[in-house]
């Protein structure tokens, strides 16, 4: 649990909660409004992760978190996409019985506090976008490299979800049309050779040891990395070409060995794409590591405290 400053002799500026729904931890914080974390904390996440039980996890959090119920707004990262309003889970990956499960409505009930939700690596792209890796662009995508790929595009500035709240599942796109089945009904996306579960499939190791291995100067982990920089590298070829971003932020626990995988995704992008679709496109680490969730849904909350404002 993080601390909360001394502001007993000031009066407390406004603060929103952002919060990082995951499968096995929901993280939590109050933030001000130019990004401060003023205080944060994690719980388990109940298992099984029914809605219900959820539900009454992140309440019981808030109350700990909040318990003067100063935040003006909430907002929150689902582990899989939400409706374009914000109000509904439409489906939450690796929790069980997470289907349209209305939980903007739920916890406004329970808080009294207006809330809105998001896809989580959507949230960890506005995070980023907001104090992270892409400060300074105005038009990026980034991906998170875990259990799955997630991804988040941010287009003059603003986070872009598409008419239905869909849009953004950059790790869904085709890398090799008879690859590996993937669970979105896709075959051979780009999840399937860039994610934690596509490393353990084809190497029988986790993505630590591997990097370990590399730091250490085993050729096979090092020629692992190569294969799968150039396969990242291929797929965001394509991303590249259709949205034509200033940046690509490469965030999620695979990035931890990002220095002996970039390279690769650097060359194959020079090597596939036309200098006038990459122009001074920049490749770059994410900052915010497991906070960049959690920080985004504090960008949503104010977003929406500004649209009630406006």
């Amino acid at each position: 649990m993080g601390t909360t400053p001394d502001v007993s002799a000031q009066p407390l500026a406004p603060q929103v909660l952002g919060i990082d729904l995951g499968g096995s931890a929901i993280k939590l914080g109050r933030f001000s409004h130019d990004g401060t974390c003023l205080q944060a904390m994690t719980v388990p996440t109940p298992q099984p992760a029914h809605p219900e039980a959820v539900l009454a996890a992140m309440v019981e959090a808030i109350a700990q978190l909040d318990p003067d119920e100063t935040c003006l707004a909430i907002g929150v990262g689902t582990p899989g996409p939400a409706d374009r309003r914000g109000r509904i889970a439409r489906i939450a990956i690796n929790l069980p019985g997470w289907q349209d499960i209305p939980v903007a409505d739920w916890l406004e009930a329970k808080t009294g506090r207006p809330t809105v939700i998001a896809n989580d690596a959507n949230c960890a792209g506005l995070g980023e976008a907001w104090l992270g890796a892409g400060q300074q662009f105005q038009n990026l995508i980034l991906l998170t490299l875990g259990t799955g790929v997630g991804g988040a595009i941010i287009f003059n500035g603003q986070l872009f979800t598409g008419p239905d709240g869909a849009a953004g599942e950059l790790g869904l796109i085709t890398l090799r049309p008879d690859g590996p089945a993937c669970n979105s009904g896709n075959h051979g996306s780009l999840e399937q050779y860039a994610s934690v579960q596509a490393i353990r499939r084809q190497t029988g190791l986790e993505p630590i040891e591997l990097g370990l291995k590399a730091q250490a100067g085993d050729r096979d982990a090092l020629a692992f990395w190569q294969e799968y920089g150039r396969d990242l590298g291929a797929g965001l070829t394509s991303l590249i070409y259709v949205l034509a971003p200033e940046a690509v932020v490469i965030g999620g626990g695979i990035s931890a060995s990002a220095e002996f995988f970039l390279p690769a995704v650097q060359a194959e992008i020079q090597r596939r794409v036309l200098p006038s679709s990459r122009g001074n496109l920049q490749l770059l680490k994410a900052q915010l590591g497991n906070r960049a969730g959690m920080v985004g849904a504090a960008k949503l909350a104010w977003q929406l405290i500004g649209a009630f404002n406006s």
